[in-house]
């Protein structure tokens, strides 16, 4: 296997890392009772993952959905092994927008094997937990996969909060004093939303599972672990829904407000139009010059028709002022 797609091979045993070959790793973990593999591949081609399923024994069911990056969060038992697939989210601030991933975890007795397709930082969050509460290990793989978890669904924590803030800005924008166009930004930070929530919620009724020790190969004392995470989860979840709720007011009161704004801009030129409609039918009527038209050789004739047409448009002015259409 092309070591450059492997981020680490290594073996467990004690609560302590013991880094080596691939190849060893697979065969050593059976030295002890105490011990499992840890196999982490970063986008693997067909023949990498093949090798992994040669010496983990993996279903090829579960490689099929590891070779696919678009898979629906879920977990799948094979036989005595588990398939859990996770969606990894980062938000991505400069652009307003979220970009996902996929971590597929097969869970066995004595192994665990990792498949990452997109960003991997949420690896290094993995370790530096596992680093951080040896204890946790004494728990074997599924101590693994509750570092995992807990990574990914911090970053959830993370986006959501991300996306609240630009939420918290459209709405200042949308009701500032300035009627705005806001719309487009609504509908795009929609989207990211709904994306957040095809990763998040499917995942959450899994996680509860963890939680209550009801999976395979996770005992009622590392479910204790799986309940901070399913907290976390449901946080989101909820946080996600009133995200999508405030977007979906926020634009429908964008809409409302461009169109009173509307209304106010089709009054005011209605206005405008009636005011200048006077002077252009009197001026249309004296601009015939028939010569039985006796106000043309009147002396004070031009100066009356003057007055008349200031007197209307003043006064049809004043009327509009006061019923706030101008």
């Amino acid at each position: 296997m092309d070591q450059a797609m492997i981020v680490h091979s290594e073996l467990y045993a004690d609560g302590q890392r013991q880094p080596d070959e691939l190849e060893a790793v697979a065969r050593d973990r059976t030295t002890s009772d105490a011990a499992f593999a840890w196999i982490d591949l970063h986008e693997p081609s067909d023949a990498e993952l093949c090798n992994a399923q040669r010496l983990f024994g993996l279903h090829d069911l579960a490689v099929e959905d590891a070779q696919a990056s678009h898979q629906r969060p879920k977990v799948e038992r094979y036989g005595d092994a588990l398939a859990v697939v996770l969606c990894t989210v980062h938000y991505l601030d400069d652009v307003q927008a979220v970009s996902t991933g996929q971590v597929s975890v097969f869970l066995g007795h004595d192994y665990v094997v990792t498949v990452w397709h997109g960003d991997r930082s949420d690896l290094e969050r993995t370790l530096a937990t596992l680093d951080e509460m040896p204890l946790a290990l004494s728990h074997g793989p599924a101590a693994v996969l509750w570092a995992i978890c807990d990574a990914v669904v911090d970053t959830y924590a993370s986006a959501s909060t991300s996306i609240e803030a630009d939420v918290d800005a459209i709405e200042a924008a949308v009701f500032g004093v300035r009627c705005t166009s806001e719309a487009e930004r609504i509908y795009m930070l929609k989207r990211e939303v709904l994306e957040m929530r095809r990763a998040v919620v499917p995942l959450r009724e899994p996680i509860e599972q963890f939680a209550r020790a009801d999976l395979l190969h996770v005992d009622s004392e590392a479910a204790v672990y799986f309940r901070n995470v399913a907290g976390h989860v449901a946080r989101v979840c909820e946080q996600t829904d009133t995200l999508d709720k405030l977007l979906g007011s926020a634009l429908d009161a964008h809409v409302a407000r461009v169109s009173v704004q509307q209304n106010d801009d089709m009054r005011r030129i209605s206005a405008w139009i009636a005011i200048a409609a006077g002077p252009t039918v009197v001026c249309a009527i004296y601009g015939m010059n028939f010569d039985n038209m006796p106000e043309l050789h009147w002396r004070y004739g031009y100066f009356m028709i003057l007055g008349l047409i200031v007197a209307g448009c003043a006064a049809l002015y004043a009327t509009f002022r006061r019923s706030g259409w101008l």
